[in-house]
């Protein structure tokens, strides 16, 4: 199925690793052009070689998204380089582990600033560009804000509102066509879940005890699996979904995660 996206122009935050990668990607393949806002020039220099290489449209921002001036320095550069918007990816993010008990007032709002602040910010600034596309809105949230954790209520609380304003964001911007909608991934082996994972005394046993979890073959989801349904969704092929919570997750979420489990 064609996409459509050829030479439109899609912002990623946190486009250049892990889910954020894969959306870049796969954006690029589609002959879309992803402008990766990434602080990390490592990681985004390498990503935007691999696609020039093999002649993909892909533009790098080495900027990470704290004060609202970075979003709109973001935007500006976008428009300055391509003079277009069609779609929003908000991406970037991380489960920092501050809980209630063991955390803090001050660090648990710094929590929800850090993984909340630039969901808002990026679309603010990029909203003019938005409407005269009639562009596409994806927030990336969690299945920590439907099902909880433990012990990180900063980011979980981000994430639960990264889904009311998907709601919220559909709802305001019906007047200029622009679809909002948010996808939820479980399981994902990223660098960042790596990092998680090896944090426990055995991290392969961790692995297999949360895969035996997971009712669809019993496997985590693929960064590729998330990229599709997202790049979906920025797309006209999806021309009247708006306002939707999209899970990607093998049925872990809503499945119940006892089967087949003795």
């Amino acid at each position: 199925m064609h996409l459509n996206i050829d030479n439109k122009v899609f912002l990623i935050s946190g486009g250049a690793k892990g889910i954020g990668e894969a959306i870049s990607r796969t954006i690029a393949e589609e002959n879309g052009i992803a402008v990766i806002i990434d602080p990390s020039q490592e990681a985004g220099n390498r990503l935007i070689q691999e696609l020039t290489s093999k002649n993909l449209h892909a533009f790098h921002i080495p900027l990470r998204l704290i004060e609202p001036q970075q979003a709109q320095e973001a935007v500006d550069i976008t428009i300055r380089e391509f003079g277009r918007i069609d779609g929003v990816v908000n991406n970037a993010g991380a489960n920092d582990g501050i809980g209630l008990e063991h955390g803090s007032p001050m660090s648990f709002r710094k929590s929800v600033e850090q993984n909340l602040g630039h969901y808002y910010d990026l679309v603010h600034y990029a909203l003019p560009h938005l409407k005269k596309s009639k562009g596409s809105i994806v927030n990336i949230s969690s299945k920590t804000a439907i099902t909880g954790q433990g012990n990180t209520s900063g980011y979980t609380a981000a994430k639960g509102a990264q889904l009311s304003l998907t709601r919220e964001w559909a709802v305001e911007l019906l007047p200029y066509g622009i679809r909002v909608n948010a996808v939820i991934p479980a399981e994902v082996m990223t660098p960042l879940y790596q990092r998680w994972l090896d944090t426990f005394a055995d991290p392969e046993a961790k692995l297999n005890l949360i895969q035996s979890r997971i009712p669809l073959d019993r496997r985590m989801t693929t960064s590729q699996e998330i990229a599709n349904m997202v790049v979906f969704l920025l797309s006209d092929r999806s021309s009247h979904t708006t306002g939707q919570h999209l899970f990607v997750d093998g049925g872990y979420t809503h499945l119940d995660r006892a089967i087949g489990r003795e």
